[in-house]
């Protein structure tokens, strides 16, 4: 217990040490929110992989369907490896750099309204981004939450009040720039936490080989005519399989706190390097992850199945007290900068494009240093819901931010990806995407006709149809309009030709 202290006071101390170091080059509301557009590849890529990898992925998503699926979850791993991230910032980087830039927007409510013409638009998702990002942090906390209360012995609540004060100072403090800073610190402590734990689980059965051969004799209650289907290519369930794949690997392309990340790169050069730090750093966690959620049913063997306590309990029978208290860091490390991330995401966005646009006359909403302070008060809202919905204890961690991502991406996929490529994307089609997001998500949440992940997966396929078929059929933008938007991309530049090869017959 006093190695966990220790460890546990050096990350604090540090991760707050960093916040306050950032203030003091948090001067405006473009270094609050944007970081001065100045930030470089390393803590670009790393605030995108600890954003996207949190004790969702490590105790819900992993536990769940790592017990589903077997060994197959690692699947879902090198999906948002190579899907959610380096595809992510091959597609999406550069053109979401410059156009944002030159749009001069903030915030990706703030994109549409300026890319599709319409403040009503802004206004709207605004709403529906605060009021979605709100369960996804909810689920964080229940997921942190969770393995230190076991781990300390501390009353469950009390953890959660704990990792919401840390989360709070040092977003209020430091900002875009404290988050990034600390994305870095936090996500080496992942890195190092994930290949630790993975070593010493698979030595438990004498490595790899022996693990595996284990876990295809396994049988079990819940599946006993599955006998081998957990260490096969696809597993027990290719179709369900698949629909995590697009969910927590093509969600990411239509998140508002992800795709943040890319309006803040420093230059051209840090998207390339960017892409490449950041694709590693997800093989490694979310491979990682996933590969170990799938080991679970040989150290789990309680009579009732709950999701959330499998992983929490493989690591109790096979890691030494030492090794806990990384675990415990590597998971506060993810968890921090993905609350992080979601908190500076959402405040700043009901404030620039919710609250200011409403009022519009208010003082407090046309001077940049008091757009600060609101968004700094909307953080500390922002924490407390979410503290209040992860108390409820039936509220299950995968439930929650498959809610969160799917609603959200189901809404603003097509719309951001289409915007940024094609000038024919109308406004009512962006519309009927988001009405379309919203109401499968919720209309499943009221009346289950699916899995929360088969419905989010689904919505974003839908995204992406509906655009260009509403499009094709619906008034396009003036083009002198979209042609003014879109001239971003082909400014000419003037070069000096030193040397001249000769010209041949």
């Amino acid at each position: 217990m006093a190695i966990k202290i220790i460890i546990l006071i050096l990350f604090t101390a540090i991760t707050v040490a960093i916040g306050f170091f950032c203030s003091k080059s948090t001067k405006g509301l473009g270094d609050f929110v944007l970081g001065g557009r100045k930030i470089g590849p390393w803590l670009t890529a790393f605030s995108y992989g600890t954003s996207y990898f949190s004790a969702v992925v490590f105790i819900g998503y992993a536990g769940q369907f790592g017990w589903n699926f077997g060994i197959s979850a690692l699947w879902i791993g090198l999906g948002n490896a190579f899907i959610g991230s380096l595809l992510a910032w091959v597609v999406l980087g550069r053109r979401t750099r410059v156009m944002t830039k030159h749009l001069d927007a903030a915030t990706m409510p703030d994109f549409f309204a300026k890319r599709f013409d319409s403040n009503s638009l802004k206004i709207v998702t605004a709403l529906i981004i605060f009021v979605f990002l709100v369960p996804y942090s909810a689920s964080v906390y229940k997921g942190l939450g969770g393995i230190f209360s076991i781990a300390f012995g501390i009353d469950y609540t009390w953890c959660l009040i704990g990792m919401a004060v840390l989360t709070g100072i040092y977003v209020v403090v430091g900002g875009y720039l404290g988050t990034a800073a600390n994305s870095l610190f936090q996500g080496i402590v992942m890195l190092i936490g994930i290949v630790a734990v993975l070593a010493c689980v698979l030595g438990v059965n004498g490595g790899l080989a022996g693990t595996l051969e284990l876990l295809s004799q396994k049988t079990s209650e819940t599946a006993p005519n599955l006998n081998g289907a957990f260490v096969s290519l696809f597993g027990p369930d290719p179709i369900s399989l698949l629909s995590v794949v697009i969910l927590t690997s093509l969600g990411t392309w239509g998140l508002p706190q992800m795709v943040h990340k890319f309006y803040t790169i420093k230059n051209e050069k840090s998207i390339t390097t960017g892409a490449v730090i950041s694709t590693v750093f997800a093989v490694i966690v979310a491979g990682g992850s996933y590969f170990l959620g799938g080991l679970g049913r040989l150290f789990y063997d309680e009579e009732k199945v709950i999701f959330d306590n499998i992983v929490p309990t493989m690591l109790q029978k096979t890691l030494p007290d030492a090794l806990i208290g990384i675990v415990l860091i590597l998971l506060l490390a993810a968890s921090m900068s993905t609350l992080s991330s979601l908190v500076l995401t959402s405040s700043s966005t009901v404030t620039l494009d919710f609250l200011k646009p409403l009022f519009k006359k208010a003082s407090l909403f046309n001077e940049n240093k008091k757009q600060v302070v609101v968004i700094r008060v909307l953080c500390v809202l922002f924490v407390l819901l979410s503290l209040a919905i992860a108390l409820f204890p039936n509220a299950l961690i995968t439930s929650l931010m498959s809610l969160s991502w799917g609603t959200l991406a189901g809404c603003f996929l097509g719309p951001f990806l289409y915007g940024l490529y094609w000038k024919r994307t109308t406004k009512l089609s962006v519309w009927i995407s988001i009405l379309a997001g919203v109401l499968l998500n919720v209309a499943n949440l009221l009346f289950p006709f699916t899995t929360p992940t088969i419905a989010g997966a689904a919505s974003m396929i839908l995204s992406l149809l509906i655009i260009p078929a509403v499009s094709l059929i619906t008034p396009k933008m003036a083009a002198d309009k979209t042609d003014a938007i879109f001239s971003c991309y082909s400014k000419e530049s003037v070069t000096t030709q030193r040397t001249a090869l000769p010209e041949e017959n």
